[in-house]
Parts: C-alpha cells; structure tokens; sequence
C-alpha cells in the first residue's frame, strides 16, 4: 500500500507548498541570482509573470552537468555537511526550487562560466527535459518561466488579478534592490522599464 511518488508527482506537490504565485518564482530566481555574486540582475515579466518570467544576471554562471543538476530535487551548491546549516549565509540552500518551478511551466536556461568557450542551453516542459545543447553566450545565466501552472490548471484559477500579482512581484523587487545595492538591479514591465538602478551606496538606493 506504501509506495513512492515518481519524481513528476512529489514535484507538483513541492511545488504547490514552494509556489504559490509568481512572485514567488520571481524571488526564488532572484535570490538564486544575488547567491552566484551578480553585479547586475534584470527581472523581465508579463501578464504580472503569469505569461512569462525571465531573470537575467552576470553571476558565475553553471557548466552543463551543474546546470543539469540544478533541475533535480535537493541539488545545492550551498551546503554539503551539517555544519554548512548551521552557518547558512545564503538566501536559499534546500534545492528544491528549480525542479519545483519546472514541474509546472515551461522553462529555458542559457547559461556559461567564464572559463568555458560556449554556453549551455536547456529546455523543459512540465519537469522532462526537451533540448539540451551549446550556444553561444555570455557569462552569467537567465532563466526564462513561460506559462506558469499551465499543468496544474487549479493552482492557476487562484490567481488574483494581474494588479495584485503585480503589486506582490514589485514589493518583493524593492526589498531585494535596497537589501543589495551593491547590485545593478532592472525591472521591465510588458516592455515598460520600471526601475534601472545602477551599482550604489545605501543611502543612494533608498
């Protein structure tokens, strides 16, 4: 009577508990973004990130085989021992965030680091890996979420107006631009720049 959940099901449900809106998948690519020491983060979105969301930055960017890796459940490279938990300095370490998010949007990565010549490109629909393969690219990664539940159509219906979701997306960018003003941060709109805010002091961000 006792079985395991196949990794397309345990998924779904790590995703309902780690995304509850877009905004929530907008902070998760951020704080990603922010750990892999980003001097510039630009945050795409339409339809308020139900349509699409993309998160672009200058970080150190993934290897194929890391970038791969990241898709699966419990994959850091935050922490490996008991220790590391207890002295946690990042803003995320479980790893489930990615597999989650794959598992219920169509997602696109572009990746590189900056000793590899060519970059990573990798697609996935609904958790199954669809295109893996090299491009060209500069160092960093951007992360493009299409269609957000377009498989868990329930979680979608509870989705307030794109003024509300827009507004839970914008709180979160403002705290993450004046936590981090070490970092150039961007914020575009349905193509309307909202915020392009250069690497500065504190004060100057507020």
């Amino acid at each position: 009577k006792i079985k395991i959940l196949p990794p397309s099901l345990s998924n779904k449900i790590a995703a309902g508990e780690l995304v509850s809106r877009p905004e929530s998948v907008v902070k998760e690519l951020m704080e990603n973004s922010i750990d892999t020491g980003a001097e510039n983060i630009c945050l795409i979105i339409k339809e308020a990130g139900k349509n699409l969301i993309q998160v672009i930055d200058d970080g150190i960017g993934m290897t194929e085989a890391d970038a791969l890796m990241s898709f699966e459940r419990h994959s850091t490279s935050k922490i490996a021992t008991y220790d590391d938990l207890e002295a946690i300095k990042t803003l995320g370490f479980r790893g489930e965030a990615l597999a989650s998010i794959a598992s219920i949007a169509h997602v696109e990565l572009k990746t590189k680091t900056e000793n590899e010549d060519v970059g990573t490109f990798i697609k996935i629909d609904g958790g199954e890996f669809k295109e893996v393969t090299k491009i060209s690219a500069e160092r960093g990664s951007s992360f493009t979420i299409k269609n957000l539940f377009y498989n868990t159509p329930g979680r979608r219906n509870f989705l307030k107006s794109n003024q509300t979701e827009f507004k839970h997306i914008y709180e979160t960018f403002i705290k993450l631009a004046i936590s981090h003003p070490h970092i150039g941060f961007k914020f575009i709109n349905n193509e309307d720049t909202i915020f392009d805010l250069p690497r500065q002091e504190l004060l100057e961000r507020i």
